[in-house]
């Protein structure tokens, strides 16, 4: 039989695992937010199992810069409201 290879959602895993002495070094608030980007990669999970990259990591890597661009967009659009409104 063949070997199976590993899910997107294993791969993350091992991801996360392989930079926990990292995230250990880091202090609380960082690992925190260290936490968050992971969490936001995993909302493009399924992305990243279709992307097959032989570098999964940069997969993870980008769905985290996804997440972290969609919300300087937002923030951008309510700063643009608030200087409308007091101009």
């Amino acid at each position: 039989m063949g070997r199976t290879l590993p899910s997107a959602t294993q791969l993350m895993h091992q991801e996360e695992a392989a930079l926990a002495r990292f995230r250990r070094a880091l202090r609380r608030g960082d690992q925190l937010i260290f936490d968050d980007l992971f969490t936001a990669a995993q909302k493009h999970i399924s992305a990243a199992a279709y992307a097959a990259h032989a570098l999964p990591f940069e997969t993870f890597l980008m769905a985290m810069l996804l997440e972290e661009h969609k919300q300087v967009m937002r923030l951008q659009k309510i700063v643009e409201a608030l200087e409308e409104m007091h101009a």
